[in-house]
């Protein structure tokens, strides 16, 4: 087999790695404020999903999507930095280390929220599917003097969002 010449991707753009204390200081400020950011729109979207308000919910997703690509951003930027970051400022890494511990629980809530939200909307349709179904099964006799309602176990044509 002969080897072919491959075009060298492109390095992804990066930032400089932080240089001193005052920029290590910043990017965890930056951090800090856009994690508050997002715990704000998460406590939000999870009253909502609790109080049944699911399409309201479901607005907030271009927000959260936003806020989220900003924390991974900076996520990135701060694990290429995390030497740095624990030489020059290891009180305040300290400090974020457990302000995103808290904010690992809100989002371990939030995703119980959603999945309970999530199971109790598919556990309704499958019921309405039913019933439907049941609706439109023949009532007509078989062979052993049974009605043949077995042939159409839910209803057909029902449509289900997975947005949610």
């Amino acid at each position: 087999m002969i080897p072919t010449p491959r075009t060298p991707r492109p390095m992804p753009e990066t930032e400089p790695l932080i240089g001193t204390a005052a920029a290590g200081e910043a990017l965890i400020e930056e951090v800090t404020a856009v994690i508050d950011e997002l715990e704000g729109v998460i406590r939000e979207e999870t009253r909502l999903v609790r109080e049944g308000l699911l399409f309201a919910a479901a607005d907030l997703e271009a927000e959260k999507n936003r806020v989220s690509g900003a924390y991974l951003r900076l996520r990135a930027r701060l694990k290429a930095n995390t030497v740095v970051l624990g030489r020059l400022c290891a009180t305040r890494v300290e400090e974020l280390r457990r302000r995103h511990e808290v904010f690992t629980a809100l989002l371990r809530e939030n995703l119980a929220v959603l999945a309970i939200a999530r199971e109790v909307s598919e556990d309704l349709v499958r019921t309405v599917s039913d019933a439907v179904g049941k609706r439109a099964a023949p009532r007509t006799y078989g062979r052993d003097a049974g009605t043949g309602g077995s042939a159409l176990a839910g209803a057909r044509g029902i449509a289900v969002d997975r947005r949610l």
